[in-house]
């Protein structure tokens, strides 16, 4: 691991592969951490890319500020990481809260962006009820702790049927869950409470974007997706089957797979311009 001091905080982060390949930015989702991307991480930088895999203020090995976190600061962690990093654009993707950051930092930087990688998550503003549960929630974490909650929501997070079948990716993500601070979590829950709608956005986008949902996600349906994908305008869609809210860790072969298929796409030496 290595560590970068930030907008006034440390983010831990893992830069891996080839410095000249092209790069892969990858932002983990909530309440998680850098270590859901391992099995992409080692494929792709093993396949000559430069995989960048940072935690999130709040998350993992990096600093934790209390209160409100608002998309918009983790884009800019983002974006300050790149600088440091020497990196000018990349391919930028994340799953959950983490493509919904992706959403963010295109709206603020979209010339920093080769391309996207959109995987279960969804461009709407949180509804009324949304914010009052969100809010809810980073209350009770901060009293509670990080167990209950983590126990709660396993079998959405996971397929049930891989909790059984995969007991290491589940145990996986209890680890992460139950390991992440209850004051870097709460402030997320309530920036993210406070999120704009990126509906109208993903129209504009100018780069290719790559949809990935898990057939079985309880939280961003595959209706989701598919609407997301209509709203892009140069999108692919892949459902992964026999996998729920985390199908890059459930199904990593089939995930990686598709992502494999989508850079193909691209000429490799356009977007490693990126890397300056």
């Amino acid at each position: 691991m290595a560590t970068a001091h930030v907008n006034g905080i440390i983010i831990g982060y893992d830069d891996q592969g080839d410095r000249d390949g092209m790069p892969l930015l990858l932002v983990h989702g909530h309440p998680f951490n850098r270590t859901m991307w391992a099995p992409q991480a080692e494929e792709f930088a093993t396949a000559g890319y430069r995989v960048v895999t940072p935690d999130l203020r709040g998350y993992g090995e990096s600093g934790v500020v209390p209160g409100i976190t608002p998309l918009g600061v983790f884009a800019r962690d983002i974006a300050g990481l790149m600088d440091l990093l020497g990196l000018d654009r990349v391919l930028l993707g994340g799953l959950s809260m983490g493509g919904q950051i992706v959403m963010e930092f295109y709206r603020l930087f979209p010339d920093r962006v080769s391309g996207l990688l959109l995987a279960d998550t969804f461009p709407a503003a949180e509804k009324p009820e949304g914010k009052v549960s969100r809010n809810a929630m980073a209350d009770r974490l901060l009293v509670e702790g990080m167990g209950g909650y983590a126990d709660e929501v396993i079998d959405k997070m996971v397929a049930p049927y891989n909790i059984t079948a995969l007991p290491e990716v589940a145990a996986h993500v209890l680890g992460m869950m139950r390991t992440t601070p209850p004051e870097g979590a709460a402030a997320a829950l309530r920036g993210r409470a406070e999120r704009p709608d990126y509906c109208e956005l993903l129209t504009e986008v100018t780069v290719p974007a790559l949809v990935v949902v898990g057939v079985d996600d309880e939280y961003t349906p595959v209706s989701d997706a598919e609407f997301m994908h209509q709203q892009l305008p140069d999108s692919t869609l892949a459902v992964i089957e026999g996998s729920a809210h985390m199908p890059n860790l459930e199904r990593p072969a089939e995930f990686n797979a598709a992502l494999a298929r989508f850079l193909g796409q691209r000429p490799i030496g356009e977007a490693a311009a990126g890397a300056r």
